[in-house]
């Protein structure tokens, strides 16, 4: 099980059955704006906070799942997007 988190604001974003279905995911993200929404920050200080993705691989064979993995892959900011791992996001 892969799961996408918001690591500056600890929220998550779904669960993906691999890790390539959290990259699309991450990929659609990256062409909508940092300051609409899902990209938005929540907090007070968004104009000039930012998102920074992190894609959480889990063995949910476990109960409770056990965390195999934890990847920065996309920081969104007002800037744009910065792609931590180039070879990910192709």
């Amino acid at each position: 099980m892969f799961i996408i988190e918001d690591e500056l604001h600890a929220e998550e974003y779904g669960e993906f059955p691999d890790f390539q279905a959290a990259m699309q995911e991450l990929k659609r993200r990256s062409n909508i704006p940092w300051d609409h929404e899902p990209n938005l920050p929540p907090c007070t200080s968004w104009r000039t906070c930012g998102r920074v993705y992190v894609i959480v691989e889990y063995d949910d064979a476990q109960t409770p799942p056990k965390m195999l993995k934890r990847q920065i892959v996309l920081e969104i900011k007002a800037a744009g997007p910065k792609w931590f791992d180039e070879a990910a996001k192709e």
